[in-house]
């Protein structure tokens, strides 16, 4: 058959052969024991009603003891033959060309360059989901194959639901991971949930569609660690930042501190992951004992070098051996998947990364013990760091909240705050998210680069333009962005598809956005895919994260982000989608995405100017509502551009009156 007839067939009539485990994939650890043996009996009934009767008795033991095996049915035998990657939109099978760019994005999710569980279907963060199995996988993508125009595909954490009447405005997919009653919410629900194959982590754009690889948070770790260094008054040229986590968001790390011209030491404990991203070229050495990592960065000191080095072992041993020997950190933080520390998010200190893995399964009470012994030795050995000088702060990866419910001592006087910022606090919210600026991301779906050079090209363009006119509020934020894009190409950013990432505002979004429409309509480059990360000005409602400088008491409402993907789905939204969780954990954050297919119409240019416009400042006017200053100044901006807009103020309050 070919790649065409395999996507139309779905799920197959005939049994494909059973497949081997391959041992030489990254695979997802195996999940704790947490369902009773009616439950299992419920989780072979679920699976199997993808497939007809006659299939059952030979599925049954096999999906038996995949449940028995790796705590999860994913149904391997199911697996496609056919390489996984983002095909040039046209070799897809389908009537509608936006069905056709979404099978673009699930694939290039799935890519094995891209994804770190790909035969677990799992993009990154240790469970970011696109799908729970390869049966919804399958279905999925027959159902995009048959798609028209005037139907609407709804998935439930992973399960098309089925392909339903709409009309040519509506959505083509409407996407709902985790979605569960508030009191449902916590991490063992998830693990029974998802065991039970009826919810998913979806992360953030893992389960929408829109994972472009580590570039998709290289531009935003990349301001944070220039906005870091200025924070302090330091220049990066010889300073050290020292962090952890090489995977699929954290991989970003290294390459952001290139790009800002420090010395990066970036620890992780896997030895499969670690060499993907050295192969790539996202870290420059690796290093694997604490002895030679001493004398390499000394040696990158000395020299003033930039680069990037990888540590293989456990960053707490980094920690302890840079406090021993006292080596002056300037920036740290920690990028590992703290919003799933006990399965596999977090690997503790003293034992080997394949003991670790076989302790989270087989003895998960003891696993924790020992994560929460080693957080509780990390945040000992931060907080001398800190006394030293370091400015620590938290990626928003739940370490700050892990390291407290562990009883370490990451807590201010008061007993309420954190000692150290979020980084949102401190950088990303006063000085991106609260302007307006967030990670708005394009993909050429032609697979071609000369395409991308183009939108580059664009892109840099029309911020060149804008920057002339531009005020000196938001100034600094329009030159790192220009700086950025002029620099993407020679940075070697692409894995998987080709795809970019740039901060930028309302007006710079819908301006780059329609250049790229009119491009396309001349025939200069072919379909685009327009998206942006969750982690943005309007998208999500985080307390530990994106919304932790909202201080007016609602930062755990969440109004914001289901206003959001609402309104994006009736103002012009190929695709839109809502999860809890990501990020931060299960429970902790919902959030929502969107993706536009850009065809060179009148149509899409329309839709681009309204959506756009809208999906920015409904995050600046709440966060104009919490009184914050620079989205007073932003959102009075846009009322100016736009007369339709009419945004409530607040009034400020005399402090002495209180």
């Amino acid at each position: 058959m070919t790649f065409k007839e395999q996507i139309q067939e779905g799920i197959p009539s005939i049994l494909p052969p059973k497949k081997e485990y391959d041992l030489a994939i990254n695979h997802a650890p195996k999940r704790k024991e947490i369902l009773s043996a009616e439950e299992k009996k419920l989780a072979l009934k679920n699976a199997l009603r993808y497939f007809e009767p006659q299939h059952h008795a030979e599925l049954i033991t096999e999906f038996a003891e995949e449940l028995e095996k790796y705590g999860r049915i994913y149904m391997y035998r199911f697996r496609p033959d056919y390489r996984m990657y983002a095909r040039p939109i046209d070799e897809y099978p389908g009537k509608s060309l936006q069905a056709k760019a979404i099978m673009h994005m699930i694939q290039n999710n799935l890519d094995y360059a891209v994804a770190q569980h790909p035969h677990e279907l799992i993009t990154y963060g240790g469970n970011g989901a696109v799908f729970q199995n390869w049966a919804q996988y399958l279905l999925t993508m027959q159902y995009l194959s048959e798609m028209t125009d005037e139907q609407t595909l709804t998935m439930y954490s992973g399960h098309p639901m089925g392909l339903f009447p709409s009309h040519k405005e509506a959505p083509r997919v409407v996407v709902t991971n985790g979605m569960v009653i508030p009191n449902y919410s916590k991490p063992d629900d998830w693990e029974k949930m998802n065991a039970l194959g009826v919810s998913q982590y979806g992360q953030m754009t893992a389960g929408s569609y829109m994972y472009i690889g580590p570039q998709g948070i290289v531009h935003g770790t990349t301001i944070t660690v220039l906005n870091g260094f200025r924070k302090i008054k330091l220049n990066p040229e010889g300073n050290l930042f020292v962090t952890s986590g090489l995977g699929g968001m954290s991989g970003a790390q290294p390459k952001a501190g290139n790009i800002a011209g420090c010395i990066t030491v970036c620890a992780e404990v896997n030895p499969k992951i670690t060499k993907i991203r050295h192969e790539q070229g996202w870290i420059n050495e690796i290093v694997t004992s604490t002895e030679e990592l001493v004398a390499r960065v000394n040696s990158a000191k000395a020299n003033k070098e930039t680069v990037s080095i990888a540590y293989l072992g456990n960053v707490v041993d980094v920690w302890e051996c840079f406090d021993k020997e006292n080596i002056k950190i300037d920036l740290g933080s920690d990028q590992t998947s703290l919003h799933n520390p006990w399965a596999g998010g977090y690997y503790p200190a003293g034992i080997s990364f394949e003991e670790a893995n076989e302790m989270m399964a087989d003895n998960p009470d003891l696993f924790k013990e020992k994560v929460q012994e080693s957080l509780r030795r990390q945040a000992k050995a931060i907080n001398k760091h800190t006394a030293k000088g370091t400015y620590f702060f938290d990626y928003g990866n739940a370490f700050l909240l892990e390291a407290s419910r562990a009883g370490a001592a990451v807590m201010a006087e008061n007993n309420i705050d954190f000692k150290y910022p979020s980084y949102v606090q401190d950088i990303m919210g006063p000085m991106c998210f609260d302007y307006g600026f967030g990670p708005f991301r394009w993909v050429c779906t032609s697979g071609k680069p000369e395409d991308l050079q183009k939108t580059d090209t664009i892109a840099s363009q029309v911020l060149e333009e804008l920057a002339k006119t531009s005020p000196n509020e938001i100034q600094q934020q329009m030159q790192d962005n220009i700086k950025w894009i002029k620099g993407a190409q020679e940075n070697k950013l692409v894995v998987g598809s080709q795809a970019r990432i740039l901060y930028a505002d309302a007006e710079g979004r819908v301006k780059i956005a329609e250049a790229f429409n009119q491009a396309i309509a001349k025939g200069e480059i072919g379909t685009v895919v327009l998206g942006r990360d969750h982690h943005d000005v309007s998208g999500t409602d985080s307390p530990y994260r994106e919304t932790s400088n909202i201080y007016d008491g609602s930062r755990f409402t969440a109004d914001m982000a289901i206003q959001n993907v609402i309104g994006d789905s009736f103002r012009g939204a190929t695709w839109v989608s809502i999860h809890n969780g990501g990020g931060v954990g299960w429970g902790e954050v919902i959030n929502g995405g969107f993706g536009m297919v850009l065809d060179g119409s009148k149509e899409a240019s329309k839709r681009l100017a309204s959506m756009l416009f809208w999906d920015v400042n409904n995050g600046i006017s709440r966060r104009s509502w919490a009184r914050n200053e620079g989205a007073v100044f932003a959102i009075k901006r846009a009322m100016e551009v736009e007369p339709l807009l009419k945004v409530t103020l607040p009034n400020l309050v005399d402090e002495s009156l209180l």
